[in-house]
């Protein structure tokens, strides 16, 4: 968990500042004419209003911006480059817009900024009513997990005119994370075309924050044909001295279920969107809620006093409360964890021990009341999680599960069997099969339909690794078993000797060969996850 104490104050007002290229870029899109009305939701320094002075010096600009010295800059830029119709005003955009939004939209010819990358629990009690209120008046579903960038987005396109442009910088996590779905739904039921620009390279420096163009243009009725959603992957700035009105209309559009759901299916191509679509109308190809049943793995509250290597339980005589433990991807590099592989954890000094404190023998021991203290002189008993519980120390919903499944993956998820009966952290799930068995579920997890999947429905972040949260997980396509004959040290040692594409399409003449799906759709399938999984990784093509 990240604490606002921890981020820097540049972080915490969203103070990344749009490149010079790519500003005017965004610029040359969205003002074809020169004489627009131009709205700048958070115009930071005035970073684009270089290129405004080159090509639209006449527009009508109206920006905003919260920090005072930011805005006071902005107003000097505004002034030395002679942009007399630009008004720089120091306030909070989000309670402007509120009342307009909720009146008569203003009818702005052009939308055009980087709008602050702020989560909503760093912003203040105003700016957070403020956010949830834009919702609200747009009838879009809110989430406290929601970014300052989203109602920043849902607001400005309501405020532009029909057939008025959105031209912005905005995280790359737009194409993928639950919490701004609402804004892909609003955008994707107002706009006739959108275009991601999506680069292969990070365009912040000193940031792993990935950031996209986003190209929006509304449509000029409710009742207009909506195009839906292009995503053009570029490497390098090539593009940029392109013209841009080219590379809006470059890469097709994809309506439907893309828009209205997660972006990433845009990314692959028409033939593994087909196949994709066939296989999931079929009775042998299941989600996973249908198969199996995911829970979190068991919330401690101060990991590192509950996991502990075999040398902190001998040194504190806690054998009696010690129980064997997974929850990093070292833990388990293949698809079985039994206590072989327990046995080479602790002899590398990993932490493989739960600490169940629970019981009389707890109070009765002194060495076991000696930690505990050690562990409140430390204040771990305040912590949130520890705090509310009675003892402290005492952990609920301590269980295992013949199956679990790390949180994150690096490059595609797998289920562990788990044969050694060990328990799970909240960095795994505890997976129980509600059909078939627990070997079956294991090794058909492993293909190429599955993994495409899980790209699709999960979620990545600055470092790449891929996350997938249970409802996500419930969500994933997963082959029948049944006329597949799980062997799984086999498929073990693929998966610690392999790399990763051997085994999946291996597995895949396996699992779905199994159910007559062809090797040309197996490959297409493949190569659909090598995609994502490399846009993920930020990896080069070959």
């Amino acid at each position: 968990m990240n604490f606002i104490g921890q981020e820097t104050a540049q972080k915490l007002r969203g103070g990344y500042y749009t490149p010079l290229d790519l500003a005017d870029f965004l610029v040359r899109w969205a003002c074809p004419t020169g004489e627009e009305k131009i709205l700048e939701p958070s115009c930071g320094d005035g970073a684009f209003f270089s290129p405004l002075a080159d090509h639209a010096p006449n527009a009508d600009i109206t920006a905003f911006e919260l920090d005072l010295e930011e805005a006071s800059k902005a107003a000097r830029r505004a002034e030395q480059l002679h942009l007399v119709k630009c008004n720089v005003t120091q306030t909070d955009f989000l309670g402007w817009a509120l009342g307009r939004v909720r009146e008569a939209p203003s009818g702005f010819d052009a939308v055009l900024g980087n709008p602050p990358f702020v989560r909503y629990q760093y912003l203040p009690p105003e700016f957070q009513a403020n956010s949830e209120a834009i919702f609200s008046a747009l009838s879009c579903k809110f989430t406290k997990h929601t970014n300052a960038w989203v109602p920043f987005i849902l607001a400005s396109l309501e405020l532009l005119r029909p057939g008025g442009r959105l031209a912005m910088v905005v995280p790359s996590e737009i194409v993928h994370v639950m919490h701004a779905q609402s804004l892909r739904t609003y955008l994707g039921k107002e706009c006739r075309r959108i275009v991601i620009v999506d680069p292969q390279e990070i365009w912040f420096e000193g940031t792993l924050q990935g950031a996209v163009l986003l190209l929006a243009e509304k449509k000029m009725t409710p009742e207009t044909h909506g195009e839906g959603l292009g995503i053009l992957r570029v490497s390098g700035r090539k593009f940029l001295r392109q013209d841009p009105e080219t590379i809006f209309n470059t890469p097709r559009a994809i309506n439907g279920k893309t828009v209205v759901g997660k972006w990433t299916r845009a990314l692959i191509s028409t033939k593994a969107l087909s196949i994709l679509d066939e296989l999931e109308a079929r009775n042998d190809i299941y989600r996973f809620e249908d198969v199996a049943s995911v829970d979190v793995g068991i919330v401690t509250g101060a990991n590192k006093f509950f996991l502990v290597t075999d040398d902190v339980v001998a040194l504190h005589g806690l054998s009696e409360w010690a129980h064997p433990m997974f929850g990093r991807s070292d833990h388990c590099p293949g698809i079985i964890y039994d206590e072989e592989q327990h046995a080479r954890n602790a002899a590398t000094g990993k932490p493989t021990n739960f600490l169940w404190l629970r019981g009389e023998g707890v109070e009765d021991s002194r060495k076991v009341r000696s930690y505990i203290e050690a562990g409140e002189r430390e204040n771990l008993h305040t912590r949130y999680k520890c705090g509310i519980r009675k003892p402290w120390y005492t952990v609920p919903s301590v269980y295992s599960t013949e199956v679990g499944m790390l949180k994150r993956s690096h490059d595609t998820p797998r289920l562990i069997l788990n044969r050694a009966n060990a328990y799970t952290t909240d960095t795994a799930y505890r997976i129980r099969p509600l059909r078939g068995t627990a070997e079956q579920l294991v090794y058909s997890f492993v293909n190429s339909l599955t993994a495409l999947s899980a790209e699709l429905e999960g979620r990545h972040y600055g470092g790449g690794v891929l996350e997938l949260v249970p409802s996500e997980i419930e969500k994933l396509l997963l082959p029948s078993s049944e006329k597949t004959e799980p062997k799984l040290e086999s498929l073990d040692h693929m998966v610690r000797q392999n790399s990763v594409i051997e085994t999946l399409e291996k597995q895949s003449e396996s699992v779905l060969g199994s159910l007559g799906i062809s090797k040309g759709d197996q490959l297409d399938l493949l190569a659909g996850w090598v995609l994502l999984r490399d846009r993920r990784q930020r990896l080069s093509a070959e």
